[in-house]
């Protein structure tokens, strides 16, 4: 009982001086209450636990692999806890000090896979312009790894067919050359020759224009990708964004160098593009699971 009325005076003093939601202040008091279960098997009370009791309540957690994300959590609003008491003068020593909150584990991006890609490459309809404009899209996309507002943005003159690189204007305004490979050139030629002029007024640079003849935007290709997987038989959460995953992921798969990707990708730092390789490692252990007969 005595636990309960410190945890409810603590939820109305933040809900007081914060203005919390009904659903925060609940979460709150649900893992309060959860961490005086525990401490209560263990002969001890909330405003009497101590840094050694809550370690061993993390090597509980860490035992009985709960998320790190929810020790996380619990760790901030013990903070909070304690140090409201400790404002009280209820307590002179708050427990959580020292004490780090878990590395949470960064979730892998979604990917497709190769065979995924090429029955999304192929979905597109080849006889009207919108189509032939939709193929070489998603081949620049998957073969560049380009983000979706880079693709859109694209002018005719960044683009060199003959060398076979498009000339990418990424964040923080920074230039990098990406090949294309020859089925996005191939595609770029076709539809050059065969669908643009339907698109576009003249005189307009812009490569990949809208219906309307305008450069197109984000939520648009969004949606046109959206159709395609549709048509494709693709039942995964799709974006452009996760193509451009797809691009990292298969390279990596085929064993590109990682800086290698880095530059293709436009990352400035090397640490982000290293989520790609656990992406390949969590792929090696899936395979090996299904196929190995010890998996």
């Amino acid at each position: 009982m005595a636990d309960q009325r410190a945890i409810e005076r603590y939820i109305d003093a933040i809900w007081l001086e914060k203005g919390l939601s009904a659903n925060t202040l609940a979460s709150y008091r649900r893992d309060l209450s959860l961490f005086a279960c525990w401490l209560n098997d263990q002969g001890a009370a909330l405003l009497e636990a101590d840094r050694s009791l809550l370690r061993r309540h993390l090597d509980w957690r860490l035992e009985a692999r709960l998320k790190a994300s929810s020790t996380a959590r619990l760790l901030s609003c013990l903070r909070g806890f304690y140090r409201y008491w400790i404002r009280e003068e209820r307590l002179t020593d708050d427990p959580t000090l020292q004490i780090d909150s878990p590395r949470r584990a960064r979730p892998l991006p979604k990917t497709l896979t190769e065979e995924d890609v090429e029955q999304l490459l192929a979905a597109p309809p080849l006889d009207d312009a919108l189509g032939l404009r939709d193929r070489a899209m998603l081949e620049v996309l998957y073969a560049t790894g380009l983000r979706v507002s880079e693709l859109v943005g694209l002018s005719c003159g960044q683009v060199n067919l003959r060398q076979g690189l498009v000339r990418v204007v990424g964040k923080g305004d920074k230039e990098r050359l990406v090949p294309l490979g020859d089925e996005a050139v191939y595609w770029l030629q076709r539809y050059l020759a065969q669908a643009r002029r339907e698109l576009i007024e003249a005189g307009s640079e812009v490569l990949f224009p809208s219906r309307r003849g305008q450069q197109m935007t984000r939520q648009t290709f969004w949606h046109r990708i959206k159709l395609h997987a549709l048509t494709g038989g693709i039942d995964k959460p799709l974006s452009p964004h996760v193509l451009r995953h797809a691009f990292a992921t298969h390279l990596v798969n085929h064993g590109a160098d990682l800086r290698v990707v880095q530059m293709l990708l436009g990352h400035s730092d090397l640490s982000t593009t290293q989520i790609y390789t656990q992406v390949a490692q969590h792929r090696l252990q899936s395979v090996h699971r299904q196929h190995h007969p010890r998996g």
